[in-house]
């Protein structure tokens, strides 16, 4: 019987999560079966259920697991002595690096979290939504100390985030600038964008 090849990094549930992101992803949630998940794994799909309980419960913990390492981060951020502009910076840098390193995950929690069920899904919109009014207190602290432009917050947390979320289209260009490239010219248009002039 075939088992699923691990290196010394990782668990064999670590990897079927893996590949169910990258199934997940190209696929969609719906669209994919344990079938497909076993065939890219290498196993039959019986053998799937030694290790795990369900689809669901994959895109459950795909989905939190990423969620959770943005409110982990955003935590570590908070607490930091530094200024909103740089928090802001922070959080930025951490979104790009997720989306670079972690494309498929990050994907999947993104335009999939919606396939999720209570109590798991309103969990999840509750979380999404804190993380989010989170983000816009820094700006609006970032606002006050007039090192942020006077912007809506809110409004500038969804146009942030979405246009991090533009790197998918990084991932499938077959003449892509670097990583580091990339980070440097997102950082250098999105904080300039937001950030209040030495001037002001």
């Amino acid at each position: 019987m075939a088992r699923i090849i691990i290196d010394k990094n990782s668990s064999r549930k670590e990897v079927i999560l893996t590949k169910a992101a990258s199934l997940f992803r190209e696929k969609g949630y719906k669209a994919a079966s344990m079938r497909d998940l076993a065939e890219s794994v290498g196993v039959e799909a019986a053998s799937l259920y030694n290790h795990i309980k369900s689809k669901t419960e994959l895109l459950h913990e795909i989905c939190f697991g990423v969620a959770n390492r943005f409110m982990h981060k955003m935590e570590e951020v908070e607490g930091e002595k530094i200024s909103p502009i740089e928090k802001i910076e922070a959080l930025i840098r951490f979104h790009i690096d997720e989306m670079i390193l972690h494309y498929e995950e990050v994907y999947v929690m993104d335009r999939e979290w919606k396939h999720l069920s209570d109590p798991y899904l309103s969990n999840f919109q509750n979380q999404r939504r804190m993380y989010r009014k989170r983000f816009a207190a820094i700006i609006e602290q970032g606002i006050s100390l007039k090192n942020i432009k006077p912007i809506d917050a809110s409004t500038a947390v969804l146009i942030l985030l979405h246009a991090i979320g533009g790197i998918e289209s990084w991932h499938r260009s077959t003449q892509k600038i670097s990583a580091e490239a990339l980070t440097a010219n997102m950082i250098s248009i999105l904080i300039g964008g937001i950030a209040a002039s030495a001037k002001g």
